[in-house]
């Protein structure tokens, strides 16, 4: 009787399992993470102060990527003197006349600060060169030209993190929609959002020459997915706290002081205006 025949087998041996989808997390998880980063934050905080240190975030991504959530995430425990957001308006006329970059360099941190920009130079690859802001030779001149700028900023000692947050098509509709049927929302629904989800794959090629000109050694792009908008969050702030190299400075037991005592001081009988408790 014939040997039966052996199936042929690959060189390059058996696929990989796709990816598991994770489960939703649970919202006493994703705060308890965010708890405990939240106190790396402030450590952060502290050794920027003690340190003189400079840091500067940029956060890029198409509209409804969730930019804004992550940012405030990143925020809401520290002091705003030590992180500042800026999130610059439209340029101006006289802005316009300026080197492109030029009216953002003022707000680059000095010692002791981290900035954060929600958007960035790099509007001038996205958004200005998608909706015909500029010409696509400036847009071409800009991917060229930043990077020569990004050397002297971190040349400079500035620490420079670059965060591209990536939402899928059907997702971005959804959280679109969602602020259109929420009067909370409203304000984060602009007539310029409105023309450029029409125009996903010219923004897909837009950021594709971004990346291709600007992800560098010295300053890399990071891409976040944000489908999972909790998830995001921690991935991001784990990933930056890991990127400085931070240690948390001495600090001394804090103590309470004695009050002082009233020395005859007496609550007066002014008519104060208190707020009418309804809760």
């Amino acid at each position: 009787m014939a040997a039966k025949a052996k199936k042929p087998t690959s060189k390059a041996g058996p696929r990989p399992a796709p990816p598991a989808v994770p489960g939703k997390l649970k919202r006493k998880d994703y705060e308890a993470e965010l708890e405990r980063l939240h106190i790396e934050l402030v450590k952060l905080q502290r050794w920027v102060q003690a340190t003189g240190a400079k840091v500067c975030i940029v956060f890029e991504g198409r509209d409804g990527a969730g930019k804004g959530g992550t940012i405030k995430a990143i925020t809401e425990r520290v002091s705003p003197r030590v992180f500042r957001v800026i999130a610059l308006p439209a340029p101006t006329e006289r802005e316009k006349s300026q080197m492109y970059v030029q009216r953002y360099l003022p707000h680059l941190p000095a010692a002791g600060e981290i900035v954060i920009f929600d958007r960035s130079w790099y509007n001038r690859a996205g958004v200005e060169r998608v909706m015909g802001f500029c010409t696509d030779e400036q847009a071409r001149k800009f991917v060229k030209a930043v990077p020569l700028v990004e050397q002297a900023i971190v040349d400079s000692g500035i620490i420079l993190l670059k965060y591209w947050l990536e939402v899928s098509p059907d997702e971005q509709t959804r959280r679109l929609k969602a602020r259109i049927d929420d009067g909370r929302k409203l304000w984060k629904l602009s007539p310029m959002d409105l023309k450029s989800y029409s125009r996903w794959y010219d923004y897909s090629r837009a950021r594709d020459e971004m990346f291709a000109a600007t992800d560098t050694g010295f300053a890399p792009w990071f891409v976040v997915r944000s489908d999972d908008k909790k998830r995001a969050r921690l991935n991001l702030i784990t990933h930056l706290l890991a990127r400085i190299p931070y240690k948390e400075p001495p600090r001394e037991k804090i103590k309470l002081p004695k009050r002082q005592k009233p020395h005859g001081y007496r609550e007066p009988a002014y008519p104060f205006k208190y707020v009418e408790e309804r809760f």
